[in-house]
């Protein structure tokens, strides 16, 4: 059984909390399931049948077995409501008082009982957004896909044809109504929908806020003839999980979310939402703590490949990754400012609290999206990670047989900083013609390491064009660089890794000689690693 973050153990005494008559929610864990009759081949989409075995994954696995319904109709009348019940968890979210909590730990088939802790409301991944639109952001609109290698995919004729994603958002406002989509619904590819913010199994997600809408164009809307994201050909499940009255409810909804598009046979799950710091303290982004987190790393174990906004907390006190964006199987999406080509302010940085490299990718966190209204121009993580769904459906349809982790591997891979990495940026801008190419090509030096005594001397082979001379490079709190004036994106990175593979810092140096960079050795502890990337061209040298 998995640790928890408050799991509380009640033997013979009321659970201690302010009030007792006071409703909460909480996850009741049972001890056992029954297999009964549970058909998997009926249960199943063919699709999710199709993903296992294609994973290698049991078909029939006890996680997937229902909740055992006698242990249900026994706790109901015990507590208020019956908010969930999770085959994943094998367990029921109730509401209800310390009191009646105390009675139902006394169940004979009750394993644990966790507290959902209650909060206000917190900012989830949309919460940088603006609804302006310019004539000179069509440039935008070309480059959030051009810079994924839009012309490759389109060259080859890829566009996530056979892949089903599902988009768990907090909602999409007339996005059945939305001309971005309708090449999918005259294709019969819109598969379901789902409200789980309702409680009476309602389809309907097309009221409230239409920030799904604009995620959803990120992954496969279209304007004309132009692309507003790359898995246009694409399947689709659409979760309606958020509204504003919630409290904890949010990550329950995107378990029962999970868990159905699960069973709905989806290959990618987008989810543009996060937890932080109204829920959670940064040392719980350690990929196991948080609810939602622990969530997204059973969806991976069944064989899904999990996408998630990093979060826009980057210049905020909390600064960090939130949940989901910290589990170690989903693959997390930083932004990059079309400005600059490098790091957004907003775009929340890494590492998890474990020191595990986040985000792992990186796109565009500044897009035009298609809203209720027409064609918006809107920023956050919560439009890269679309963009990186997308990117992932064509990735999948050009090698099917990869497994979800394989891919996400194969996705990192095919940044445009790989192998290098820092926490801004994880692996940088997944290129498309990675997936296309039929040999692998060694990268050529772009720049020199001249080592003389005590000090590393990095000298490009060549300086970009177009260089605004007066640029600087500006080393902020954070490690990372912030560059005035330049608007060229060719830049220079290097990290200080130390010897247990964490970076002690990192930086982004914009280029008007041919030195950029030196380094000092002396200055640097013993077993520490200067690692440089320019141009497509990473080295490493021990410090």
């Amino acid at each position: 059984m998995l640790k928890y973050k408050l799991i509380l153990l009640v033997t013979g005494i009321l659970l201690l909390f302010p009030s007792v008559t006071t409703a909460q929610q909480w996850m009741v864990y049972f001890r056992d399931k029954q297999h009964l009759d549970f058909n998997p081949a009926t249960y199943f989409d063919s699709k999710a049948i199709e993903r296992r075995l294609m994973a290698g994954i049991p078909v029939d696995d006890p996680s997937d077995w229902p909740v055992n319904e006698n242990y249900v109709r026994t706790l109901t009348p015990m507590v208020n409501e019956v908010l969930l019940t999770s085959r994943w968890f094998n367990a029921v979210a109730v509401d209800a008082d310390a009191i009646q909590m105390n009675a139902v730990r006394q169940l004979p088939f009750v394993l644990e009982i966790e507290w959902m802790e209650p909060t206000e409301l917190l900012p989830a991944a949309y919460m940088e957004y603006d609804t302006s639109i310019q004539p000179a952001n069509t440039v935008i609109l070309a480059g959030q896909l051009k810079t994924l290698g839009v012309d490759a995919w389109l060259k080859a004729g890829i566009d996530g044809t056979g892949i089903r994603i599902a988009i768990l958002d907090v909602g999409f406002d007339r996005a059945d109504k939305v001309p971005a989509f309708d090449h999918i619904r005259n294709g019969n590819r819109l598969i379901a929908t789902h409200d789980f913010t309702s409680r009476k199994n309602e389809s309907n997600v097309y009221y409230g806020n239409g920030h799904g809408t604009e995620v959803w164009s990120c992954v496969a809307g279209k304007t004309g003839d132009m692309q507003i994201g790359l898995a246009t050909g694409a399947e689709f499940l659409l979760a309606k999980t958020e509204k504003n009255s919630e409290k904890y409810s949010e990550e329950l909804n995107w378990l029962a979310a999970a868990e159905w598009a699960d069973k709905n046979g989806a290959d990618i799950i987008n989810s543009s939402l996060g937890y932080t710091g109204k829920r959670y303290f940064n040392w719980q982004m350690d990929g196991k703590t948080a609810f939602v987190t622990r969530a997204a790393n059973i969806a991976a174990r069944k064989g899904i490949l999990v996408v998630n906004a990093a979060g826009n907390e980057g210049s905020g006190p909390w600064h960090c990754i939130g949940a989901p964006a910290d589990a170690d199987s989903a693959l997390s999406v930083g932004g990059i400012d079309p400005a600059t080509g490098y790091h957004t302010g907003f775009s929340s940085y890494g590492p998890t609290s474990d020191k595990r490299m986040k985000p792992n990718v990186a796109a565009y966190g500044h897009v035009i999206a298609a809203a209720p209204s027409g064609l918006t121009s809107t920023q956050g993580t919560s439009f890269a990670s679309p963009l990186i769904a997308g990117f992932a459906a064509c990735a999948w349809q050009t090698h099917r047989s990869l497994s979800n982790m394989q891919l996400f591997k194969e996705i990192e891979k095919s940044g445009s900083l790989y192998p290098y990495f820092d926490y801004a940026h994880g692996f940088g801008v997944p290129q498309a013609d990675y997936f296309l190419k039929t040999e692998s090509l060694t990268p050529q030096p772009t720049f020199s390491v001249i080592e003389s005594g005590d000090s590393i001397r990095i000298v490009v082979n060549k300086i970009p064009t177009g260089k605004a001379s007066s640029a600087e490079s500006h080393s902020n709190s954070s490690g990372v660089s912030s560059i005035e004036t330049s608007k060229n994106k060719e830049y220079l990175y290097y990290n200080i890794m130390n010897k247990t593979g964490v970076l002690d810092s990192y930086y982004v140096l914009d280029i008007t000689q041919p030195e950029v960079l030196t380094i000092v050795r002396s200055r640097y502890r013993d077993g520490e690693t200067l690692n440089v990337h320019f141009d497509g061209y990473s080295y490493s040298v021990k410090l």
